[in-house]
């Protein structure tokens, strides 16, 4: 029998490797930021195309490499931070395994340019697939400088798995925010597309996360400082009012490194409990210290598994420290376990001697009497009611027929008058208004009650949706644009789907923490265009929208921001024509969030009630 084991090529161990390390371009990003940090660089650019997929380039200021070091560093399990078998369970660093830029140059063309602090010259060398096509002599900046093209261009099928751009763009930032929070003594830029989306500068731990989530966070973070000999525990936790209805601003760090910990994430859920509502998530940033060699983070190939020594002390410690936290800003509910669970009364009512109630009855009072009412009296049966209530008793003795035949007279006259009031109101307006935001329209099974808002609301939609399919929809510039301060999960929402958002006729410009709106759909104003904006943040920040209903999303949230600031007060003709546009979209009934536009109330179930 031959044999039929053989070695891999490095090519293709390679391009394995790539499979668990580099899993999409937010990976590289990843990678190469962090060897950045290795590199003791202070200042760190990323720069974005394509969402990755044309460019990703990480410039920094940190030592910067030989030329030998630049060739060794592409070579599978090369690297500066582990010697032996024991350094694995001191790490320092970022990077130890040595897999990353080999995994890169397997699948994409890449550039490095590099030169050490205090040298003339350094070096360029350029990768296409593993191999080295160039290798000369570079004058350029100190540090170290990737560019990463072309990704994945040598295996079709992972690049065809890769999602659109707004969504490879947002696992960018993802990586992106981890970095810079873990670090803030560190100063990051990150521009798409030429677009400057983060310019964070060195500062405090709170100041970067105000810069990351937006300034609108300021005066809702809660510190939290913990030192015991297992553990060190600081950060900010975000009052219930930050609280999401999804996980996005949960933020775990051990060491200066971002992991995820649904155990951990448990106990401080628990230093929640009782405060926040169900199914709302709290927001936090928790940095831990813990001595290196009590914790494991070689368990999974992106580092974001770790395994801890004393992690149910460290449990502990951790609900403890929230509930301390929310304890001193008076947040959590406090309960004092010395009192006694009893009312609390004024000391004259505990002292005195407790009175038996007495209950007095009128024994010669009748309620059916006939000069209890009036027959020209419109409420007669609510007097009587009344009175009767008001009175101390009823009396025993036997009611007469007259006492009867004036009570049913009087309810009867009454009904009739009204039922004839509601018949000629009918007869004489076909259509009208009721409460400025409901026409009552006459029709042959009884009374159609439309919302007004919710019939405009389809209307406009329908007219949007339309448009939409054969060209933008139509803009108004605006004289003076619009700045709004956005929060970081705001800005990657708006940035993972501005063209669709340009399309709908929001024109605008995203800077660090504001967007600039320079033009809104011709179906807002000024005012509520704002809130219009502010309610598709909330709804796409607590919930999942897939790409291919979010055009649908939007058209829906510019439609019913037209239809509550439509007119409440209008003509009857102006109310018919409303009804017959209805009447012209396929969908009448049902308003595109699902409510209910119309109902039928039956004629004689109305006139019941009266």
């Amino acid at each position: 029998m031959r044999d039929i084991i053989n070695l891999l090529p490095d090519h293709i161990s390679n391009q394995i490797a790539a499979g668990e390390v580099i899993q999409r371009p937010a990976s590289v990003v990843k990678e190469l930021v962090e060897n950045a940090i290795d590199a003791k660089a202070d200042l760190i650019k990323v720069l974005i195309k394509d969402a990755g997929r044309t460019l990703i380039q990480v410039i920094d200021n940190g030592v910067g490499m030989t030329k030998n070091d630049a060739l060794k560093c592409f070579e599978r399990h090369a690297t500066s931070k582990v010697s032996k078998a024991d350094d694995l369970f001191r790490l320092t660093t970022k990077g130890f395994r040595g897999e990353a830029l080999a995994s890169i140059a397997s699948i994409a063309h890449v550039s490095l340019k590099t030169r050490i602090k205090g040298h003339d010259v350094g070096v360029k060398i350029v990768f296409e697939g593993s191999k080295v096509i160039s290798n000369e002599i570079f004058a350029g900046d100190e540090g170290s400088n990737f560019e990463v093209k072309n990704l994945f261009f040598n295996v079709p099928a992972r690049r065809n798995f890769l999602k659109s751009d707004s969504v490879e763009f947002n696992h960018i930032l993802d990586e992106f925010e981890r970095v810079a929070l873990a670090h803030p003594e560190l100063s990051f830029v990150l521009i798409n597309n030429g677009q400057e989306i983060f310019q964070l500068p060195k500062t405090t731990l709170k100041k970067r996360i105000i810069d990351v989530l937006g300034k609108s966070s300021m005066e809702k973070l809660i510190p939290v400082d913990e030192v015991t000999d297992i553990v060190k525990i600081v950060g900010f936790i975000g009052k219930p009012e930050l609280a999401k209805k999804t996980r996005g601003e949960q933020f775990f760090f051990v060491n200066g490194r971002f992991f995820k910990d649904s155990y951990f994430n448990h106990a401080v859920a628990k230093g929640f409990e009782g405060i926040l509502p169900p199914k709302m998530f709290p927001s936090y940033f928790i940095y831990f210290d813990v001595d290196p060699g009590k914790l494991d983070v070689n368990v999974h190939p992106t580092k974001t598994e770790i395994k801890f020594e004393e992690d149910r002390s460290m449990y502990a410690i951790l609900m403890s420290a929230v509930r301390q936290s929310l304890g001193k800003f008076s947040i959590a509910p406090t309960l004092d376990f010395e009192r006694e669970t009893s009312f609390d009364l004024p000391i004259e009512i505990t002292k005195s001697t407790p009175i038996e109630p007495t209950i007095n009855v009128n024994p010669e009072y009748n309620p059916f009497k006939q000069n209890t009412f009036s027959n020209n009296s419109s409420s007669s049966s609510a007097n009587a009611y009344s009175s009767a209530i008001k009175a101390h008793g009823f009396g025993n003795r036997e009611l007469e027929p007259q006492d009867w035949e004036g009570f049913y007279q009087i309810i009867e006259d009454d009904n009739l008058s009204k039922q004839s009031e509601l018949n000629l109101d009918i007869e004489e307006k076909k259509t009208y208004l009721y409460k400025e935001g409901y026409l009552f329209t006459l029709v042959k099974s009884g009374m159609l009650l439309v919302n007004v808002r919710r019939a405009k609301e389809r209307i406009i939609y329908d007219n949007i949706m339309i448009q939409f399919v054969s060209e933008a929809l139509h803009t108004q510039q605006l004289l003076f644009p619009i700045e709004k301060s956005i929060s970081g999960i705001e800005r990657k929402i708006w940035s993972g789907f501005q063209s669709m958002f340009e399309r709908m006729g929001f024109i605008s410009e995203l800077k660090q923490d504001v967007l600039e709106i320079q033009g809104i759909p011709n179906w807002l104003n000024n005012e509520n265009s704002i809130a219009c904006i502010d309610h598709i943040f909330l709804e796409m920040s607590q919930r999942d929208i897939d790409k291919g209903e979010i055009a649908h999303f939007i058209g829906s949230e510019i439609a019913k921001s037209h239809a509550i600031s439509f007119a409440k007060k209008f003509s009857l003709d102006e109310a018919q024509f409303l009804i017959e546009q209805l009447f012209q979209c396929p969908e009448h009934m049902i308003s595109p969030r699902g409510k209910k536009i119309m109902d039928t109330i039956d004629l004689n179930k109305l006139t019941e009630t009266f």
